[in-house]
């Protein structure tokens, strides 16, 4: 197999994962090296303590099983079994992982365009493999060539891990009881596809729930012919509001391409925010485990540590990223952690994210109030402030138009500047984070406000000094 080039390597391996262009980034020669470095670095050959096996899954791209192969072969050639689950989505891996208690591997580019894939590791229990956890040792070994291994090669088995993944899920959260709910779901072509079957719609043998699903773009296909699975893009909401009204859908879900994240939109085809569901997930969570540390990251709206301490749990604030999430919730005992892109974390599920379980508690909620209670009413108390949404700005200079900013706003900022992932600045109705991307030119700005035209206002000022000179 040909070496991989450094600069690809620098491209394509990520702060959290792999990902790149299929093939001309991310192909089976580099699979390979990477399935080899992984068992090296997390040392999970049986002869050397370990669990012995890797479990991997795929999503729907058609590069998916050619990279499987190839990965699974560089993972046997390394002395270590292979536990195969087929398609799955991301969080069906991590419930494989945890159920097994073994190191695993996702193949899946999550939201991005046809063209890509990638890989998703973590340890055994679905802890996350980053570039502080193993996955700068993996680079640095696949660019200097994966050593050889001299004992036996190992075995490869298959195992269908959904109907156990389904069963898990449905003890997690208890829909049974619940009033019925009319549901409109689009799949976006995505494993969303696979997996509400399974936990919703009883495919797995379960017992049917009292929920009318309108199913949309359920077919796998990772062409995504209809539009890509990525619903934190507005753009590919469309469908599915104008669905959700058409129809008078109690409720709308939207899922990305591995089914990691669920995006909502309520009754009347509006977007309910990420940090709305984190609110409510939150206080739910929290009347099963009271007094417990719930997560948030920074750009989550204000309401979330507002309702999390109302309900007598404790808000602990993180930055962005899973990583960051899943190990301040290893630290701090949290039952469970909220993310503005849409991710859900929950202590029941290996600290890990899962859409489905997000989706699940919104069902459940919802459910559980009476006949006629309309979604965005349900969710009005949760719902405090209005906030712009991430907003990415290609910017030639980051520092110079931090700085820009910084100074524009300092005599305002009543509550501070805060330089903590990113550069934070609170007033007395609003504040505003701007962020600089790892990997692009670009800042990324969020404000939340207490009215739409303080919100629009701030917002404007901001953009306006990230573009000076542009």
């Amino acid at each position: 197999m040909r070496a991989p080039d450094p600069s690809t390597l620098d491209l394509v391996i990520k702060a959290y994962d792999v990902r790149g262009v299929y093939p001309d980034q991310l192909d089976e020669d580099l699979a390979h090296a990477v399935g080899a470095a992984f068992v090296r670095v997390l040392g999970v050959r049986a002869s050397e303590g370990g669990a012995g096996a890797v479990v991997i899954g795929h999503d729907m791209r058609p590069s998916g099983p050619d990279l499987v192969a190839a990965f699974a072969e560089g993972v046997r050639e390394q002395g270590c079994d292979v536990v195969l689950i087929g398609l799955a989505s991301t969080d069906g891996l991590y419930f494989a992982s945890g159920h097994l208690g073994l190191p695993g591997a996702m193949f899946t580019a999550s939201h991005n365009p046809a063209r890509y894939n990638g890989i998703k590791l973590c340890r055994a229990g679905a802890a996350p493999v980053g570039q502080d956890t193993g996955l700068r040792d993996i680079r640095m070994m696949v660019e200097a060539g994966v050593p050889a291994y001299d004992g036996p090669v190992g075995e490869v088995r298959d195992q269908d891990m959904r109907a156990d993944y389904a069963r898990f899920l449905r003890g997690l959260v208890d829909l049974s009881a619940i009033r019925p709910l009319s549901v409109v779901v689009d799949a976006g072509n995505g494993m969303g596809g696979f997996t509400v079957p399974a936990v919703l719609g009883g495919a797995a043998g379960l017992a049917p729930l009292p929920l009318d699903i309108d199913a949309m773009y359920f077919e796998l296909d990772g062409t995504f012919p209809n539009h890509e699975a990525n619903p934190i893009d507005p753009e590919t909401l469309v469908d599915l509001q104008a669905r959700v009204r058409e129809t008078g859908a109690d409720v709308g879900l939207a899922f990305d391409g591995d089914a990691d994240r669920c995006f909502v939109v309520d009754e009347r085809g509006e977007l309910v925010s990420p940090s709305t569901l984190t609110a409510l997930i939150a206080a739910r969570e929290l009347a099963k485990h009271p007094g417990s540390p719930v997560i948030h990251n920074l750009i989550t709206s204000k309401a979330v540590p507002e309702v999390i301490g109302e309900n007598g749990g404790t808000p602990v604030r993180t930055r962005v990223g899973h990583s960051f999430i899943k190990q301040t919730m290893a630290d701090t005992g949290a039952v469970f952690g909220g993310e503005h892109s849409g991710h859900f974390y929950f202590r029941d599920f290996w600290r890990a994210d899962s859409g489905m379980l997000a989706a699940m508690h919104l069902l459940a909620a919802l459910g559980e109030t009476p006949d006629g209670t309309t979604l965005s009413s349900m969710l009005a108390p949760y719902d405090r402030y209005v906030m712009s949404g991430e907003i990415n700005t290609e910017v030639a200079d980051v520092p110079a138009a931090t700085e820009r900013i910084r100074s524009a706003f300092t005599e305002r900022a009543a509550g501070g500047i805060e330089d903590f992932d990113g550069m934070t600045v609170t007033g007395d109705t609003w504040w505003f984070n701007v962020r600089p991307s790892n990997t692009e030119p670009l800042l990324r700005l969020n404000v939340e406000a207490s009215d739409a035209g303080t919100m629009q206002a701030v917002r404007d000022e901001v953009l306006a000094l990230m573009r000076v000179g542009q």
